[in-house]
């Protein structure tokens, strides 16, 4: 595929609905190639041009460019303390098809099999279409495997047992649930929203335990172990109380409720955060969502951050995304490797 053809597949992934004079203007390129990119994406099924509109100016109505209807897919899995789901996506972003259910988390392996069954049904209906899958879990992952869901007592679990036949041999992606939910929000959610796509962006998630992601430009940051994020294990707690991780005092431990202790912890080591990563902006989702309006809040934040940085602090904001980033970030680890 032409340098030009990827670019307005990818273009049209982050920004669906924009038109051809758009995306030429955006790509940098003439309307004469933008229009042969997108007649040769309509003809390989991977786009669509929408029913003409009107922007309110002078001149033909435009065609917004969409995902073609028999174009590519995606799968996007989830496995969270009490549920699971999978999700068929489609270029932009958009769900095609879900299904979902719950388990009791005394054992991986019937969870795995749901989703693969689940899986196989979207095979069977979809085929060739889908391009590969993404599985969100709640714990750090290195090279397919769970390495450690302490709530749920999981540890060393082969996620791949998650993708049936030749889905399995397909893109596929395993990552841990807080940062593919950073990940969305930075593509999809609250970054995306307010025009923060580009900078340094940190994204903490409170469900079971606290987690996060560190994304650049829209991209993951990753450690030696693909593991950073894992903010939760930061000894912001006190040291007298051990964490499931094995650890004593992580920050984790003191965010157990909904009360003033844990809207005061979370703010105070949301500052140490800015402190010390000096982010465009800060996201907070999962149970922290609701916290980072509690009383209290602001000023505990603005207590703990240094001077320089109390000058001109990054806005802190809830997820826009709320329940569903994990999984949406689990697609756009896959979209990303697809649209190359």
């Amino acid at each position: 595929m032409s340098k030009t053809r990827a670019d307005l597949l990818r273009l049209v992934h982050r920004t669906p609905g924009l038109t051809r004079a758009q995306a030429a203007r955006d790509l940098g390129t003439g309307s004469g190639a933008a229009t042969d990119a997108v007649a040769t994406l309509v003809a390989e099924h991977r786009l669509l041009e929408g029913e003409p509109r009107s922007e309110g100016r002078r001149g033909r109505p435009t065609r917004p460019l969409l995902p073609h209807p028999d174009g590519p897919l995606v799968l996007a899995g989830q496995v969270d303390h009490r549920d699971w789901r999978v999700r068929v996506t489609e270029l932009g972003g958009g769900t095609v098809a879900e299904e979902s259910g719950t388990h009791d988390g005394a054992d991986p392996a019937p969870v795995l099999a749901a989703v693969r069954a689940a899986a196989r049904r979207a095979s069977r209906r979809f085929g060739d279409r889908l391009r590969g899958a993404g599985l969100a879990v709640p714990g750090p992952v290195r090279e397919g495997f769970l390495l450690d869901a302490p709530v749920l007592g999981w540890r060393d679990v082969d996620l791949r047992a998650a993708w049936p036949g030749r889905l399995a041999t397909r893109v596929v992606r395993h990552a841990n649930d807080a940062r593919c939910a950073g990940l969305a929000e930075a593509v999809r959610g609250q970054a995306a929203a307010t025009g923060q796509r580009t900078g340094l962006h940190v994204h903490l998630h409170l469900a079971e335990g606290l987690g996060g992601a560190v994304v650049r430009d829209g991209s993951l940051l990753d450690g030696r172990h693909t593991a950073t994020g894992e903010f939760g294990h930061l000894p912001f707690g006190d040291p007298a109380v051990r964490c499931g991780c094995g650890a004593a005092g992580c920050w984790g431990t003191a965010l157990a409720g909904q009360d003033e202790a844990a809207v005061a912890a979370l703010a105070r080591g949301t500052a140490g955060i800015v402190n010390a990563l000096d982010p465009d902006l800060v996201t907070l989702g999962g149970r922290a969502t609701d916290l980072v309006g509690a009383p209290g809040f602001a000023a505990g934040f603005a207590r703990g951050l240094m001077d320089v940085r109390r000058a001109d602090p990054p806005p802190v904001r809830p997820s826009a995304l709320g329940a569903q980033g994990p999984v949406v970030g689990a697609a756009e680890l896959v979209w990303d490797v697809v649209l190359g």
